[in-house]
């Protein structure tokens, strides 16, 4: 990992600072309300993935990043407020699932109204062009803290989530090439394991949503394919992370060429590689899905 300089640092912690402040964090009346902020953003986040069945404490878990035994205890002092339910999920008893009771919909709607009030009160000390900076500033900021909480990771070419994410890959292809995509041009477990090449999974909360793969194609020269990212997590910068990741590999296995080629309807990749300072070259490979074909020449 890159050292981050230690004003940066220092200017991140005093933004942190300032905001849990100024939102109320730290009080245990979080929106005047009679609870803590843990408890209430727990009855925030069941309430927006609340379905037929409720929401399973494992999603919960994942998607709050809290340990098992702390989301239990909350989760049981507010079944024992009346704001939630517990159930055993109807398809697979191993999983426990929450819902909302009447009561605890009543306490969501009343705490969004009060978070909708304290960001207005916040933004209405701006005028109109001060807003659209600070609303643009904080999109801005929501990405790249996404883009820093996933995770680039080598997984085998054989594992589920390889092959998910190949799976996704082929089916995006398919509808966006005019000819179709065939998923036998998919790249062989055996091919992205071991001494042959590498396969890398992005994970986002424990989701897959990125993957690339890396291939010898002759002595001293690697070959990247199938670069992708799910929709839900484009345009944060995840592609240019997982070629990274990619060219690492390649530099660490004294592959110190990289090629790829790419079909002429995916222009956005095209524009990716070449930012990543990527050559166009002539065609190295017959390949059916082949328009445009680059090269990048590693620095160790």
């Amino acid at each position: 990992m890159e050292t981050v300089p230690g004003d940066q640092v220092a200017d991140f912690r005093r933004f942190n600072r300032c905001y849990t402040r100024r939102i109320g964090v730290l009080d245990d009346r979080y929106l005047g309300q009679d609870r803590p902020l843990g408890e209430a953003r727990l009855l925030f986040e069941i309430a927006e993935r609340d379905g037929p069945d409720g929401v399973s404490l494992r999603e919960l878990r994942s998607r709050l990043g809290l340990d098992a035994g702390y989301l239990s205890r909350m989760t049981k002092t507010l079944e024992r407020q009346g704001m939630v339910r517990l159930d055993v999920h109807p398809g697979d008893n191993r999983l426990r699932t929450v819902r909302l009771t009447p009561a605890g919909r009543v306490e969501v709607t009343e705490q969004n109204r009060r978070a909708d009030s304290l960001a207005a009160g916040v933004l209405g000390g701006l005028d109109a062009e001060q807003r659209a900076r600070l609303t643009g500033a904080l999109a801005t900021a929501g990405r790249l803290l996404r883009l820093a909480a996933i995770t680039v990771e080598r997984v085998d070419g054989h594992a589920p989530d390889a092959r998910a994410c190949l799976d996704a890959y082929a089916g995006d292809l398919d509808v966006r090439f005019p000819e179709g995509f065939d998923r036998t041009d998919l790249v062989r477990p055996e091919e992205v394991s071991g001494d042959a090449g590498a396969f890398f999974v992005a994970y986002e909360e424990g989701r897959p949503v990125g993957c690339g793969a890396l291939r010898r194609q002759a002595a001293g020269i690697g070959e990247i394919r199938h670069v992708w990212v799910h929709a839900g997590a484009r345009r944060l910068g995840l592609a240019r992370r997982i070629l990274d990741a990619l060219e690492a590999e390649a530099l660490r296995r004294d592959w110190t060429v990289v090629r790829l080629d790419t079909h002429a309807a995916l222009t956005e990749a095209r524009a990716l590689y070449r930012a990543c300072g990527y050559t166009e070259i002539p065609a190295y490979a017959d390949h059916v899905y082949a328009d445009h074909w680059f090269e990048k020449r590693l620095a160790g």
